[in-house]
């Protein structure tokens, strides 16, 4: 998979954790350089691990679905965009102010369950998982740090729209995958 591709999908995976960052950095205002640090550590680290626990888990039991992977990864991108769509038109839930360790790992474990799913889909499609883990990592990590300052400027205002954009192009990818898979595209 192309490094454009992995960043499109790095960036979608990010979108959730993003708008929660953002809700953390309204929840407080002006955030310390700790606070913003401490949302993009917790979020980036999850957003790593997950996708690499996906693709462990798929690796396992590749065998039982290796002639219909690509319709597996189809179906898989297709949820995680629709939820990601579905979740844009949600009425805005309130966030904790607390940057404790109590509060920051049921968000970062929430944020980053897609991203266990698209591992498996990483795996069915052969990513090179290291790489493509650790540009998903680092991304979240960088979008989620500004997400925290963006709060505290902005507020939620765009949040919808981050977690629409990311659904949509979740679904594209998967799309792409099963056309590619036929040859109808390259």
């Amino acid at each position: 998979m192309q490094y454009t591709k992995l960043f499109l999908i790095a960036l979608s995976l990010s979108m959730d954790a993003f708008a929660v960052a953002v809700c953390k950095g309204l929840s407080v205002g002006k955030a310390t350089v700790r606070q913003t640090l401490t949302v993009g550590a917790y979020f980036g680290v999850f957003q790593a691990l997950m996708p690499t626990l996906g693709y462990w888990l798929a690796d396992k039991f590749e065998h039982l679905i290796t002639g219909v992977s690509h319709w597996v990864a189809l179906v898989l991108l297709v949820l995680i965009g629709a939820n990601m769509i579905k979740e844009s038109f949600e009425k805005d839930e309130k966030v904790d102010c607390s940057f404790c360790f109590k509060a920051m790992l049921p968000l970062a474990v929430a944020t980053s369950i897609d991203a266990m799913a698209v591992g498996v889909t990483f795996a069915l499609v052969d990513v090179e998982i290291i790489p493509a883990a650790l540009l998903i990592g680092v991304t979240t990590f960088a979008l989620s740090a500004v997400g925290v300052k963006i709060g505290g400027i902005f507020g939620t205002k765009y949040k919808s729209k981050a977690e629409l954009i990311g659904g949509i192009v979740l679904i594209l990818m998967g799309v792409e995958i099963v056309l590619e898979h036929y040859g109808i595209i390259y």
